[in-house]
């Protein structure tokens, strides 16, 4: 017999949400683990004692990881999925028919919430997972990502004194396909500074900008990104964004310039866990940040009675000031430098005591003075030779050139620094630690980017990037956290599974030996 469904709503429904949920549904189990109770206090501060009532600051923070664990962006995508998901509104407290807060609720409280709570709730989940044995603290690996910001490259602009600036770049520019005047998008509400809009630029550095432009001038039309709309080149020197006047025009080899943030991660090597993560303008550059992130996560690490022994990075972070800096902490670096670093010239020896050089005809070239080096702003050492010395020097042409009369040249002041990290990266374990960054962190990104909702920032600010940026890492580390308490229990069960299974064997073999001595005892 044919059945026909026939729906009519119920005037009254006695429904529980705990009893249609099941029970390793992912958030049931992050409900019973995840507590945010303490924020009620540290939110106090944030609100009178009279007008409307607010959104629960626990729902807000439960609403945010949901839009990561989702990997949604929108605030308004974030409650309508949310109201179509019983296991979503049981995590959140809400029952079937009680309305989710309005979308716009989520980005004023954000805006409202001081960065340093959000970092306050990462760290609450992270202590979580260094409690569960997660977490070894001893080797922590170091790398960088650019994100997206929530700007637009055509919205960009000339800073002031835009009329001589413009005459300028006209002058020096190549007109080029992608140089043809196109419409672009103006931002409604200039929300940069006065001195933002101002020229940072040098003299020297608008020349090179005119250099490169130069160069380009011939394959500037086939270069990554010139078939893009109202694509041309800019500078972080000559332009800003109205829209997010903190985001920066960045670049990756073979990709056209965005506007992005830069985010720094920091990564436990023992289970993947993520210990730091921070927002920072993406013009700079990885070394600029080693020091700031070292100091936060060095802390952070002995707050929680973890010893921290290791850091790996890449080339990026490579600096003397960083080696150093290092070593006084003492931290282990394992950081491969520049390709452009050498000890000295090539032929040259180096006598550590004395603290000098012999050339390849064993003269020596003693060292003179400390100085900064005004392109690079680093420590260097300046050696220079007697040019009564060099003078009849049977490879003078070839070791001082044409106009140089003396053997002159400088040495980054930080060499046996660099040479000790050197030894290390050339070590056994330092190819180890190699393959172990690679396949670390550089995973963890790709994760956040792709599923964790870290693709593009959804907020106008460096500091607004900042919290964005700990809400995802904060959903990665408690997807982590379920998942090892899941493996931890199936790794038990295997266990016992093959104890029985090595039992059963022995038994079978115990009874098919005593049942022989059974039938040979039979047959004497």
């Amino acid at each position: 017999m044919q059945g026909k469904k026939n729906y009519q709503e119920k005037l009254f429904t006695i429904f529980h949400l705990s009893e249609h949920i099941p029970e390793n549904n992912f958030y049931k189990r992050l409900k019973a683990v995840l507590d945010l109770d303490f924020l009620y206090e540290k939110t106090h501060k944030y609100y009178g004692s009279k007008g409307q009532v607010s959104i629960d600051p626990v729902v807000f923070f439960k609403l945010c990881l949901v839009g990561y664990l989702e990997n949604i962006i929108s605030d308004r995508k974030i409650i309508e999925h949310s109201s179509m998901r019983l296991d979503i509104l049981y995590f959140l407290g809400y029952d079937i028919d009680e309305p989710l807060p309005w979308h716009s609720t989520l980005s004023r409280t954000r805006q409202l919430f001081d960065e340093t709570l959000f970092e306050e709730v990462f760290v609450h989940i992270l202590t979580m997972c260094i409690d569960k044995g997660m977490v070894s603290g001893h080797t922590q690996a170091i790398d960088s990502a650019p994100i997206k910001a929530n700007a637009s490259m055509d919205s960009l602009e000339l800073k002031v004194p835009s009329d001589e600036l413009e005459e300028y770049l006209q002058k020096i520019r190549h007109i080029s396909n992608m140089d043809k005047p196109k419409s672009s998008r103006k931002a409604k509400v200039n929300k940069a500074s006065k001195t933002q809009q101002n020229v940072t630029a040098t003299k020297a550095e608008l020349n090179a900008i005119a250099s490169r432009n130069k160069k380009w001038k011939k394959d500037q039309n086939h270069r990554p990104g010139a078939a893009a709309k109202n694509a041309k080149y800019t500078s972080n020197k000559t332009h800003y964004s109205p829209t997010d006047p903190d985001s920066r025009i960045s670049v990756k080899p073979g990709k056209a310039r965005k506007l992005n943030y830069l985010s720094q991660l920091s990564v436990d090597t023992a289970h993947h866990v993520i210990t730091d993560i921070g927002a920072y303008h993406a013009d700079k550059k990885d070394n600029q940040c080693l020091q700031d992130i070292t100091t936060r996560l060095k802390k952070r690490l002995n707050k929680q009675g973890l010893l921290w022994m290791n850091l790996l990075a890449d080339t990026g972070y490579s600096d003397g000031e960083n080696y150093h800096f290092l070593e006084q902490l003492g931290l282990v670096s394992y950081i491969p430098p520049h390709g452009t670093y050498k000890g000295g010239p090539t032929g040259f020896i180096y006598h550590k005591e004395h603290d000098y050089y012999t050339c390849p005809q064993g003269e020596i070239i003693p060292f003179k003075k400390v100085f900064l080096d005004s392109r690079t702003k680093t420590k260097k050492k300046e050696y220079r030779c007697s040019s009564f010395i060099c003078k009849d020097c049977p490879i003078k042409k070839k070791c001082l050139g044409k106009s140089a009369k003396e053997k002159k040249f400088s040495v980054t002041f930080f060499r046996a620094e660099y040479q000790r990290n050197i030894q290390r990266i050339k070590s056994n374990k330092g190819k180890y630690f190699k393959k172990k960054r690679s396949s670390t962190v550089e995973p963890v990104f790709g994760t956040l980017t792709q599923f964790m909702g870290l693709r593009k920032i959804n907020t106008i600010g460096i500091r607004q990037a900042n919290k964005v940026m700990h809400m995802a890492a904060m959903a990665y580390n408690i997807k982590k956290y379920l998942k090892f308490i899941t493996k931890k229990a199936k790794s038990n069960k295997q266990t016992l599974a093959f104890n029985i299974l090595v039992l059963k064997t022995a038994w079978k073999r115990f009874l098919s030996r005593f049942t022989s001595f059974n039938f040979s005892l039979k047959l004497v």
